[in-house]
């Protein structure tokens, strides 16, 4: 008997989250950052993000798309929207006396900080490491910069753009040289920003358990550049073990062959073989099982030393299905495929909507509900919960400041 799968992650669902209890002061903006904290509030933590007076974050502006408001006038934009779920909005001017100082008192009460300033941008204001854990020991204060807190870059500005083009993801992605359209390409979302936001709430948890342990908090630097070097992965390990740096193979794999995109009739799908008996099966389902024996083709080295000669020929088999008639094929043979589907039809997937990808809350200035991407984390006794929908601007101010004078 299997146990039961993890419930799906619910608005209603009353069970306090894994992190029920720990409150998080957010001074981050844009991504990284709030991809951090909404991690974090999606298991259940208490975040107070603090925003500028009468503009907040940058991205509510970053637009189009906006939401409209109830009274039909423009509201967020859909970039702010999804980042910063279950999040309270206090608006604070931090470079005021006063504002500094209400940012002091609110450390006092919290678990975590995080911020992505300039390095040493929050020393002028007496709200950096050394600040705060001054009167808060324990506190995790976790720093998101482009280069760090040290070495020759530390003081440079950092953007996702940049740091995938600095730190080698543009080199590997794109067209190769000679093939239409060659050029270094960046990836079609903010990978770095994002990778950077999971890198930070997975250090923020390690350091909150060794807070518990010890009751002593810790500055924890993390930075793009160094994140995207991370990303490198196999690419990093491919360049160490042969000396040779990668480069761009447009949809190619650099270790595997075929893993790629195929065309059909009526679109394209990917096609991931893994191992020599998923190649023979693939073969087999296409009619040509002497490809499945060819000699030139037999491993998945000589796949990859021949991919000039395997790929065409397979693309003139795959060409003769449509989509949807190749995928049964390859799926009852046991061969790994998908279909390659615009940002509409990954949310009409049979899977995505059994699964709830997609989190619809309220807030009452808009017009209509707020559409997110639910978290991907799925637990079985302390589920995610979304009991927030993305705050309006300043939306908590008067109970989170209140509080502190009461």
């Amino acid at each position: 008997m299997t146990d039961a799968a993890p419930p799906r992650p619910s608005t209603l669902d009353p069970r306090p989250g894994p992190l029920s209890g720990i409150r998080v002061l957010d001074l981050s903006r844009v991504l990284a950052g709030p991809w951090a904290t909404q991690t974090l509030a999606d298991l259940g933590a208490e975040v107070i993000k603090i925003e500028r007076p009468g503009v907040g974050d940058d991205t509510r502006q970053w637009g189009p798309p906006f939401t409209t408001k109830a009274d039909g006038s423009k509201g967020d934009a859909a970039y702010f929207l999804c980042a910063n779920r279950g999040k309270k909005s206090v608006e604070l001017d931090i470079a005021s006396p006063e504002g500094a100082a209400a940012v002091r008192e609110l450390a006092k009460t919290c678990d975590v900080v995080v911020e992505n300033f300039k390095t040493g941008g929050l020393r002028k204001y007496g709200l950096d490491y050394a600040g705060l854990s001054a009167v808060n020991p324990k506190l995790v204060y976790c720093s998101i910069t482009g280069f760090g807190q040290d070495g020759p870059d530390a003081h440079r500005a950092g953007y996702d753009y940049m740091i995938q083009a600095m730190g080698g993801l543009m080199s590997i992605t794109g067209q190769p040289d000679g093939a239409p359209g060659a050029e270094p390409m960046k990836v079609g979302v903010a990978v770095v920003d994002l990778f950077t936001g999971l890198y930070a709430s997975n250090a923020i948890m390690a350091a909150l358990l060794h807070a518990r342990a010890t009751g002593e908090g810790q500055h924890i630097d993390i930075a793009l550049f160094d994140v995207q070097a991370a990303m490198l992965a196999n690419q990093a390990a491919n360049y160490f073990v042969s000396g040779k740096a990668p480069t761009r193979m447009g949809n190619a794999h650099p270790n595997l062959a075929p893993y790629q995109p195929f065309p059909c009739s009526d679109g394209m799908v990917v096609i991931a073989v893994g191992n020599d008996g998923q190649y023979r099966a693939l073969c087999l389902a296409l009619g040509v099982e002497s490809l499945g024996t060819d000699a030139r083709f037999a491993t998945n080295a000589q796949r990859v030393a021949h991919r000039d000669e395997l790929t065409p020929a397979l693309s003139a088999l795959t060409g003769k299905h449509s989509m949807k008639a190749l995928m049964a094929m390859l799926e009852a043979a046991g061969v790994p495929c998908g279909p390659v589907n615009t940002i509409d039809q990954v949310f009409e997937e049979p899977q995505a909507v059994h699964r709830g990808l997609e989190v619809q809350q309220t807030r009452e200035d808009l017009d209509g509900p707020v559409r997110t991407i639910a978290s991907p984390i799925r637990m079985s006794k302390t589920p995610v919960a979304y009991d927030r929908a993305p705050p309006a601007l300043g939306a908590d101010t008067d109970e989170v400041l209140g509080a502190l004078k009461g």
